[in-house]
């Protein structure tokens, strides 16, 4: 697993140079265009140099994706994430990051889930209703990592960059919390109880939910309270931030609580009590400058797999026609999943169809709806959900990706 990391590494490294020198794009959808590219020479290799394809392939194998986003880089990138965001700010918007967060993914899960379900049919391809809603739950969390960067250039209103931000930061715990759910339910073979089902799924977002966040405010804490203590040496500061993730996701996994929710919640209380995008301190410019550094290699190595994995699938037309009309439904049940809860409540924005379209379009899909189409086994229809997943993310990073900065200029241009 290290030498696949290490080779996984490097070339995310190389197409990091190739992006800046030459290509100019965001980062993240530079390194996914190139890593597609680069499959074209390796799927050419197969029938030429078939040792060289088949060392390529193990590499992406024993890289693990699913296990190293999940159980590895997903707490690092939201720790990263949350440390940078301003607490005062995001309680302006906390109303909107809530019901985003929660109902907006319920129902986008319900709409997304019972679309495809009935667009399945019509290809003849066989996806039980409950294995459709599990699809919907793994493609509703967005991930607008490779799109914040685009946005704020676009001059878009400060309040709307802050629900963008602050519902990335907790859609993801509360995605896997809902498709954990629904996972349960999907497991169960024969004569159930749905009351023992309904209690098991409410235990399930305790400990999750509700135990993530109280877990998080705790090592938060912890690690504020060292590091607070630490102003004369930055080195071991920064040790210990890195201690709240490694060792604050170990735990989290012990006591089955959310990893990803209690990242968020220990990054942003550190982050706001040591104030470290000031970069006024010794402190601060060490832990601003180690986990910016460190966003950019996990992101780097997260979107160069996605890119790479994809040659390792086999695309029907079947398949592919799925996928392009759930392109449609995602984008569908988006629009509504946002303009719902959005008009429950009270906004800065003048117009707020602007916000609306832009959070739709922004809301792309990335490597968290992966790695949990890479959990599923056939038994819950995992082959064909992961390849329509894969069609999704591609389309949603690099049409969405490439193209949300000039829709959003074009939405806020002066008139």
């Amino acid at each position: 697993m290290f030498e696949s990391f290490s080779i996984v590494f490097t070339i995310a490294a190389f197409f990091s140079y190739i992006n800046y020198k030459w290509l100019k794009l965001p980062t993240t959808i530079g390194l996914m265009i190139l890593s597609l590219l680069l499959i074209i020479p390796i799927t050419l290799s197969e029938s030429i140099f078939p040792e060289f394809y088949k060392f390529f392939c193990d590499i992406i194998v024993n890289a693990d994706f699913k296990t190293l986003l999940l159980d590895g880089i997903l707490s690092f990138l939201l720790f990263a994430g949350a440390l940078h965001v301003n607490l005062a700010s995001l309680a302006k918007e906390k109303k909107s990051i809530i019901l985003f967060a929660t109902l907006g993914v319920l129902i986008s899960t319900v709409i997304v889930g019972s679309l495809t379900y009935f667009t399945a049919q019509l290809f003849d391809l066989d996806l039980p209703f409950i294995h459709a809603l599990l699809f919907g739950a793994l493609i509703s969390p967005t991930d607008p990592i490779a799109v914040m960067a685009i946005l704020k250039k676009a001059n878009i209103a400060e309040s709307l960059g802050i629900k963008i931000e602050g519902e990335s930061l907790f859609n993801d715990g509360i995605g896997v919390v809902v498709f954990s759910g629904i996972l349960i339910i999907a497991s169960v073979t024969g004569e159930f109880n749905s009351t023992e089902i309904g209690t098991e799924i409410g235990i399930l977002f305790l400990e999750e939910a509700v135990g993530g966040i109280l877990y998080g405010l705790l090592i938060g804490f912890i690690g504020l309270k060292c590091m607070q203590s630490l102003n004369d040496n930055p080195q071991l500061a920064v040790m210990m931030s890195l201690a709240v993730v490694m060792g604050g996701t170990a735990g989290a996994f012990l006591m089955h609580t959310s990893a990803p929710l209690a990242m968020v919640v220990a990054g942003l209380l550190i982050g706001n009590k040591i104030h470290v995008s000031e970069n006024k301190s010794e402190v601060q410019i060490a832990i601003n400058s180690f986990w910016a550094i460190l966003d950019d290699v996990f992101n780097g190595i997260l979107f160069v797999l996605i890119g790479l994995a994809i040659h390792l699938l086999d695309f029907t037309s079947s398949y592919v026609y799925l996928g392009v009309i759930t392109i449609i439904i995602v984008l569908l049940a988006r629009f509504i999943s946002v303009f719902l809860p959005y008009s429950l409540l009270k906004h800065e924005e003048d117009k707020p169809i602007k916000t609306i379209a832009i959070l739709t379009w922004g809301g792309l899909r990335g490597g968290i709806s992966i790695a949990l189409a890479l959990s599923l086994s056939d038994q819950f229809s995992g082959n064909l959900i992961l390849h329509i997943t894969y069609i999704i993310v591609i389309f949603s990073i690099i049409v969405q990706g490439l193209s949300i900065g000039a829709f959003a200029q074009k939405l806020y241009q002066k008139k």
